[in-house]
């Protein structure tokens, strides 16, 4: 393999949204809400750069095809889960009620309206 065809991973946007879209379901409403709630807070121009620092990892870690535990094994988002409810406690003073509604507002659309509350 050339070291040309090692790419950097990077978060983007589009990147995020294909992946939670794509997998909402697999990996199941806890990983998804929280995703979700760091997005909408990484947002959020009120979120400090080191915050959105810390969020911008953990949704890159989320993203990315390779991970510790492979996502498409059972218990495979476990690893991702992991990364962002750490993420999310670490940065969980900047994480206003309104990005967690809007985060179950999401779900709520994605499983059959039936968001927990």
């Amino acid at each position: 393999m050339d070291s040309k065809d090692l790419k950097k991973p990077e978060y983007s946007d589009e990147s995020f949204w294909q992946k939670v879209k794509a997998y909402a379901s697999a990996a199941g409403r806890e990983v998804i809400e929280t995703a979700l709630k760091l997005y909408y807070t990484m947002k959020d121009t009120d979120t400090p750069l080191w915050a959105k620092t810390v969020i911008m990892g953990a949704l890159a870690y989320f993203i990315l095809p390779a991970d510790v535990v492979p996502d498409l094994i059972p218990g495979g988002y476990v690893d991702d889960l992991g990364a962002l409810v750490a993420a999310a406690w670490t940065v969980t003073q900047h994480i206003k009620d309104s990005h967690a509604e809007m985060a179950r507002n999401t779900l709520a659309r994605w499983f059959n309206g039936q968001a927990q509350q």
